[in-house]
């Protein structure tokens, strides 16, 4: 569609003017001078129900109530329960303890999100809060050390780690003008990185090389000259030294800098000349059973990736990376040349892990798109700032959504707790929306305003269960055990009902994708897009369980506490739980008398049932917390002994006093009850469940500029918001895009990375 983007008379104010789509990298944008008009007097202001309290929720009315717009907006954020975060929320038990959804970490190249979040500590600090969160430095860490713990075949695990060399400023800095997110940039980059990889990686303890004294510019400028330079190369045997293997990789870096579709051919050429060598020789010496082979893998699937983004021409197609995002990752790098052994490496596996990309939760279903993979692995390896990760200091609920709560409180936004979504109505003619209505699960004692947050350490923070004392029935509702962040649990107090330009203006649905279908059936049950997107884009249930330690992972066995062995964030582990982290940073936040040693994060996905649950069927979130404890307890007693075997007793059984249990006065449990003291969740609610990006279903993500529905907009992971992929910086690019469709602003081109390749 062109042109206006307009709201009919009976019900609308405003006019979208210069809303001219255009084509930037396969995905659908509207210029950036687009903007929204009154109609009524300048003085009026557009009410704008945000439905949802995520990133990309959030994001979208932090924009809408910036003070460029002059308080033009007025905000509501309807959100079911009593927090906000969606799938990051998190909340404090027993002893202050912080209690998350799962691992969360931010990556270096969250621009966007850290940009936000910068924004929020300034102006707090501006209206004198800013005691009450602190300086956004003190809120993240940096973290540049990663390890992987894959089988061994001389049986156990192996510790593959990394140390990721730290890089200037911090996400969300201004862009560096050579900064330009461009596959020759990226691929360039994957040359640079091989070469501080052989400097910097370790295997159980012990290094590639002890010296790295190659050049790094890497021979004459011409491409021509540089391709010849490499097949020169080639036949010395440059794999007979880390310096010659350092210089080839400092000429292919220099050529793909250079390189246009007029020298592409030459560059290729280059690769081939290379690649063949490489391969045979990491067959002949690395693919068996070497120390280093993970090393040598990476250089294997990095040439495999170069490889195909010649023969398939990306580097200069118009739609980037969409162009491969109909095949699976491994296929595709399997096509382009990569080993068998190579695709079954920890890295690769430690992707599908951060990305949870398992099918229906299936661990043997692993299914990620070649375009999103490798966009996703490019922007982590080669777009981050400061640090390659950058841990919280304390839950995603303290850090991120209670700061940017009490923010947008302070600029005038509403929360209306206890609202869960029922149903989208469209007017008669399908044009816009024309009513919400919600199910009140709650009324607030009085008629006030529920307020969310506790205090802990000092420091505001959302709490893990409501307070009743607010709420009328408050006594009731407790004693009836009442879920209110269940989706089973439909019981409610009342029902709200809001209509079109009495109670709204605009509509934000920020709820995550598996709720859609659930909140918004009057616009499901009749448009075929929206079906398709409910139906393609792939949701998977997530598990996680976190433990408080007596003693620190160093005396259990694990080197990952001091100065020379640092606390790793550990990936492609052992089936169910294969992603954990130390997480003795966060126990200072929390309020315990005798404080535990540490506290360690596991998450993963969670496999779906063979039938789904019936709607109203209460007793499904309990048995699959049940699954969870059960697969936690069995974890601790099987493959966390290869990582913490001063964990076990001499019989080898799992030495539960380990566990630091809560300060709750009574009995301490013994044995395997001890467990009952921690903390575990099955993320099976359809909100709570996962963004995964399967091949193919780029096509049914519908973008925040759409503008089928005049009144209407969305946000969240799971739509076309240029990074496609469920994360912090996914939704709030989608935040901002929504925003933009509302107001015209930020700028399209402000929006870091949207026109990524």
């Amino acid at each position: 569609m062109r042109g206006w983007w307009t709201f009919p008379p009976k019900h609308g104010y405003l006019a979208l003017e210069g809303g001219n789509e255009t084509a930037q990298g396969g995905l659908h944008a509207v210029d950036a001078e687009a903007s929204l008009t009154a109609a009524t007097t300048p003085d009026s202001r557009i009410k704008v129900a945000i439905i949802g309290g995520g990133c990309a929720s959030m994001a979208t009315a932090w924009e809408l109530t910036g003070p460029e717009h002059g308080g033009r907006y007025h905000v509501t954020v309807y959100q079911e329960g009593w927090r906000l975060g969606g799938k990051g929320a998190s909340g404090r038990g027993e002893n202050g303890r912080i209690e998350e959804h799962g691992l969360h970490i931010w990556l270096g190249f969250y621009d966007n999100a850290f940009r936000m979040m910068r924004a929020c500590h300034a102006e707090l600090e501006a209206k004198g809060l800013g005691h009450l969160y602190g300086d956004f430095r003190d809120a993240w860490t940096a973290e540049n050390d990663v390890a992987l713990c894959s089988a061994s075949e001389a049986g156990g695990f192996q510790r593959w780690q990394v140390h990721m060399p730290p890089r200037a400023g911090y996400p969300g800095d201004p862009l560096a003008p050579d900064a330009v997110f461009s596959l020759q940039y990226y691929m360039a980059g994957a040359f640079d990185l091989l070469r501080a990889l052989v400097l910097d990686t370790t295997v159980d303890g012990q290094g590639l090389i002890t010296r790295f004294d190659a050049p790094h510019a890497a021979g004459p400028a011409n491409p021509a000259e540089l391709a010849a330079r490499i097949a020169e190369l080639a036949r010395m045997g440059l794999f007979a030294s880390a310096a010659l293997m350092a210089e080839v990789l400092g000429v292919l870096a220099t050529l793909v800098r250079s390189v246009s579709p007029a020298t592409a051919g030459l560059l290729m050429s280059a690769v081939d000349a290379l690649a063949v060598p490489l391969r045979q020789w990491i067959e002949d010496r690395f693919l068996a059973d070497h120390r280093l082979r993970f090393l040598w893998e990476i250089a294997d699937l990095t040439l495999a990736t170069l490889t195909g983004f010649l023969r398939y021409g990306i580097m200069f197609d118009p739609r980037g990376l969409d162009a491969i995002d109909d095949y699976e990752c491994r296929e595709w790098m399997r096509l382009n040349g990569a080993s068998l052994r190579s695709l079954q490496s920890p890295f690769l596996r430690g992707l599908y892990d951060l990305s949870m990309g398992y099918e229906d939760g299936d661990p043997a279903k692993p299914r990620l798109s070649a375009g999103q993979g490798l966009r996703g692995t490019l922007r982590t390896f080669f777009g981050y700032r400061g640090a390659f990760m950058w841990r919280m200091r304390a839950g995603m609920g303290d850090v991120v959504f209670a700061p940017l709560y009490t923010a947008l409180k302070e600029r005038g936004v509403d929360f209306r707790f206890f609202h869960r979504l029922a149903d989208i109505e469209l007017d008669t003619a399908g044009t816009h929306a024309a009513r919400l209505r919600f199910d009140v699960q709650a009324q607030i004692a009085g008629g006030g305003e529920y307020q969310p947050l506790i205090d802990v350490q000092g420091r505001p923070c959302w709490p893990s269960v409501p307070d009743y004392k607010q709420l009328e029935r408050g006594d009731a509702l407790l004693a009836e055990g009442r879920k209110f962040e269940s989706h089973w649990d439909r019981r409610r107090e009342g029902e709200a009902v809001l209509e079109v330009g009495r109670d709204f203006d605009m509509v934000v649905l920020g709820v995550g994708v598996g709720a859609v279908p659930h909140c918004a059936n009057g616009i499901v049950s009749r448009d075929p897009r929206w079906q398709a997107m409910c139906r393609d884009v792939k949701t998977v249930a997530s598990q996680a369980f976190q433990v408080w330690l007596n003693k620190d992972l160093e005396s259990l066995g694990w080197p990952g506490n001091n100065a020379v062995n640092p606390a790793y964030i550990t990936g492609a582990f052992a089936k169910p739980f294969d992603t954990w982290c130390d997480m003795a940073h966060v126990v200072p936040e929390e309020s315990w008398k005798r404080p535990p040693a540490t506290s360690v994060y596991f998450c993963a996905v969670l496999r779906d049932p063979a039938q789904p649950p019936a709607e109203g069927d209460m007793t499904y979130q309990p048995a699959r917390d049940a699954e969870v404890r059960a697969n936690a307890e069995s974890f601790l007693e099987g493959p966390v002994r290869a990582i913490w075997p001063g964990a076990y007793d001499a019989a080898g059984q799992f030495r539960w006093d380990v566990l630091k249990a809560d300060e709750s006065g009574g009995p301490e449990p013994e044995g395997r009850a001890r467990f009952a003291t921690q903390y575990w969740r099955a993320n099976v609610n359809p909100s709570d469940r996962y963004v995964i990006h399967t091949p193919g279903s780029w096509r049914s993500r519908i973008s925040p500029l759409d503008r089928t529905y005049d009144n209407l907009t969305i946000a969240g992971d799971w739509t076309d918001s240029g990074f496609h992929s469920g994360c912090v910086e996914g939704a709030v690019m989608s935040g901002l895009l929504a925003a933009h469709a509302i107001s015209g602003a930020p700028d399209l081109k402000d929006i870091i990375a949207y026109d990524h390749p």
